[in-house]
């Protein structure tokens, strides 16, 4: 056979549906999905300009199409009527006051899927939600609440990935629509169930510092029930026993022993829920069990706490450092120099070795302790703590917090560790206010030391890990471990 005929032969077999031709011209870029904003505040323009770089195609809906400002490029802008034609996802960026103009478009609404985003200035300001006065006033749409917690600096300027955002609506489907968006801009999605729960999630951008209220509380009772206890020990005690007016130490020597005291107490209870809650586990023999409400509080302040007593840390450095230039000290030196100068005589000056070792030793912990305070700060910060993994960010906050917590407790017993069994240090048979801090880090530490023990350890481990101590079965014998 020929070249020719095998070629023929072979052209002959092959059949024109079964080759695959590439084009030579490119593929059409996707088609973006249209999507609809009523309002061109500062809410809707910057909502708009983040889905416009996630690849939506952004129409706006004004009352006055040709002169509402300086909108995200790529987006148009039109009438309200026209603007809801262009999309079924329709985002409502207009305060509650100003809803009447869609009872009208509710004909050009019908199908579609408002996502409502308003909030109130004050709780209970009307008698029913915002999206249900919307549903109520366009029955034919399917309303969905959420999205109502971004601010407009959030969309403009932070990053979305891993933010929490609520939604709440009747329709499953139309949450599903709004969800998927959501996820698309990098945000975490919960449902909350139905839009009668749109009050709640309404409530929420007027939270003021939720996590911040118990640690606030704590700080502010503590301040002020150290404040008067020192003010009667240092200031009152001195103006009827010695008829002395101290009272100028108030602002500044009664304030530095005020701060590191409340701060050392701050930080043991960051650190004590969990301790509570490690034996609590031991106790009960598993770690499925919920914890009390009032533990679960405590544990979800940790952060807040330690943070305020790092703010009372460095209130209590800065007001170490200005203690040589004060008047009062000052005034003490001078007076002593020409008091030798006027009697002619020398102030005899021995040098303790173990006084410079307290002192020296009080010093370096003091620094020690406040460097590992700051270190602590930083890693809580979500742009330092977002690039450690798990098992760094647990070394630092568990093992480095503890020596925090030893080194600034060792701080305060070398402050006093001559004063304990002086019968001046109890004045009005008062204990000093440095002894009443040192009880809370004490016992966090001992008990710590408890759980560090290896056999304690260990079963604490397996608790964690999933073991669980079964209970005894009705015949009085003791069932198997389950490990989940």
């Amino acid at each position: 056979m020929t070249t020719a005929d095998t070629a023929s032969s072979l052209s002959g077999k092959v059949k024109p549906e079964s080759v695959s031709l590439c084009p030579l011209v490119p593929e059409a870029a996707p088609q973006r999905e249209p999507l609809c904003i009523f309002g061109t505040g500062d809410l809707g323009r910057s909502l708009g300009q983040r889905l416009v770089q996630t690849g939506y195609g952004v129409t706006y809906g004004s009352r006055r199409p040709a002169s509402c400002g300086p909108l995200p490029r790529g987006a148009q802008v039109l009438s309200h009527a026209a603007a809801a034609q262009s999309a079924n996802l329709i985002f409502i960026c207009v305060h509650r006051e100003h809803y009447d103009f869609l009872e009208t478009l509710a004909p050009h609404l019908r199908g579609k899927v408002l996502v409502d985003l308003s909030n109130n200035l004050k709780k209970d300001i009307y008698p029913e939600a915002n999206a249900e006065y919307l549903q109520r006033l366009v029955p034919g749409a399917a309303v969905v609440k959420g999205l109502n917690t971004l601010s407009a600096w959030a969309l403009q300027n932070g990053p979305l990935a891993g933010k929490q955002v609520y939604l709440c609506g009747d329709r499953a489907e139309a949450k599903q629509a709004v969800a998927e968006l959501a996820t698309k801009l990098g945000l975490s999605v919960l449902d909350r169930g139905c839009l009668s729960a749109a009050r709640e999630l309404e409530d929420f951008p007027l939270q003021l510092f939720p996590l911040w209220r118990l640690p606030l509380r704590l700080a502010t009772g503590l301040t002020a029930f150290f404040f008067f206890y020192l003010l009667i020990r240092d200031v009152v005690y001195a103006y009827v026993e010695q008829d002395k007016d101290n009272s100028f130490r108030i602002m500044v020597s009664l304030a530095n022993k005020v701060f590191p005291i409340v701060s050392l107490i701050m930080l043991s209870l960051c650190y004590l829920p969990g301790v509570l809650a490690s034996f609590l586990q031991l106790y009960r023999g598993t770690k499925y069990r919920r914890f009390p409400d009032w533990l679960d509080r405590w544990m979800v302040c940790r952060k807040q706490l330690g943070l305020l007593a790092l703010g009372f840390a460095f209130l209590h450095a800065i007001y170490t450092f200005i203690i040589p230039i004060r008047y009062a000290v000052r005034h003490k030196l001078v007076s002593r120099v020409v008091d030798e100068m006027k009697n002619n005589k020398t102030t005899p000056f021995d040098f303790d070795n173990t006084e410079a070792w307290a002192t020296d030793s009080f010093y370096v912990l003091g620094v020690l302790g406040f460097f590992l305070y700051v270190l602590l700060g930083l890693t809580s910060l979500p742009s330092v703590g977002g690039t450690l993994s798990w098992r760094e960010f647990t070394f630092i906050q568990s093992k480095l917090g503890h020596l925090t917590l030893f080194v600034c407790t060792a701080h305060g017993y070398i402050y006093g560790w001559n004063k304990f069994l002086r019968p001046s240090t109890y004045k009005w048979w008062t204990p000093p206010g440095y002894m009443l801090c040192l009880a809370v880090p004490s016992a966090v530490l001992l008990l710590k030391v408890l759980l560090l023990l290896p056999c304690v350890d260990r079963s604490l481990g397996q608790i964690r890990r999933g073991w669980e101590r079964a209970e005894p079965d009705g015949e009085g014998g003791v069932g198997k471990a389950t490990g989940l």
